[in-house]
């Protein structure tokens, strides 16, 4: 099967809140089943939202930051979970593959640790893998541990095969070619980048690896942020988006054929042909004909 459909779920959170964020998710599969999606792609950390606090507040308010993180933590997913279990099982019900943003525990030693962590689900409902984010970019770092090598891998799907990178991991040129050797047809490019630049920068991924890039970024009200959290306090006075979202789905001729979809919440459709790439291949395929294995070498450290 080469003609499929993809969507871009440009979602807001429920905000800390894992439970009524997982249940939301589950929603927004059920709803791409039911339009014949046969994948669908979250925002960056949408369980259970991106934290921005982390541009608003100095490190040097150590009471403040541990509350917003022991909260952060608690809402976290641990791979697999209960969320996970809900989560497959309405991908399983839909019919669709998934790729969904998430903080995630590092349940394999402390759990007390968080990585910013993209889930893979099969069609069928099984966890097909994970990736985890390279390099936080700036304050970030508070937040989130760094990923390694092992998590570059394309997965197979009813909709082709899908790999994955986070946000400005999609400026790493060597970590781009990674997943272009995985052989992906379908690049999940979930942000928190909402800027032109990133639009471009997409279209530009897209038209060198050849491929299909879902750019999925959240649209995030202020009034998504509950009261109870201090931070929302330090936004300019007047401020009604956070993040306006701009997600858009691009073809492998750097064509952005659905959205960019602009302060509103909304699942953006796109009909694809897969034979799109290999058209898009005849003049120049990057880990092909254009790849000269006898000038370049290129290998990935799996681990760190």
């Amino acid at each position: 099967m080469t003609k499929i459909k993809v969507a871009a779920a440009q979602l807001s959170p429920v905000f800390l809140n894992k439970i009524k964020t997982v249940d939301k998710a589950c929603d927004a599969i059920e709803k791409a089943g039911e339009n014949d999606a046969n994948l669908i792609v979250f925002p960056e950390a949408f369980i259970s939202g991106y934290p921005d606090w982390i541009w608003l507040i100095p490190n040097s308010k150590g009471a403040e930051l541990n509350q917003l993180y022991v909260k952060l933590v608690e809402n976290a997913v641990s791979i697999p979970d209960n969320s996970t279990h809900k989560l497959c099982e309405a991908a399983k019900k839909a019919g669709v593959s998934v790729v969904i943003g998430m903080h995630e525990r590092n349940s394999e030693t402390s759990g007390s640790s968080l990585f910013n962590t993209l889930l893979f689900i099969g069609e069928q409902g099984e966890i097909l893998g994970k990736h985890r984010k390279l390099i936080p970019t700036g304050g970030e770092r508070l937040i989130w541990a760094q990923g390694d090598g092992s998590s570059f891998k394309a997965y197979d799907t009813s909709a082709g095969k899908i790999a994955g990178l986070i946000c400005w991991e999609n400026y790493m040129p060597l970590a781009r070619n990674a997943v272009y050797e995985t052989g992906a047809q379908i690049l999940a490019a979930p942000t928190w980048d909402k800027s032109p630049n990133w639009l471009q920068s997409m279209q530009h991924v897209a038209r060198e690896g050849g491929l299909f890039v879902v750019s999925t970024c959240m649209a995030l009200n202020i009034n998504d942020i509950p009261e109870e959290f201090d931070f929302k306090k330090l936004y300019p006075e007047g401020r009604k988006w956070i993040n306006t979202g701009n997600s858009c789905i691009i073809s492998p001729k750097g064509q952005i054929i659905a959205g960019p979809l602009e302060a509103e919440e909304g699942i953006l459709y796109a009909d694809i042909d897969l034979n799109t790439i290999t058209e898009a291949k005849r003049m120049f395929d990057v880990v092909g004909h254009y790849a000269r294995p006898d000038v370049f070498n290129f290998s990935v450290k799996p681990n760190q």
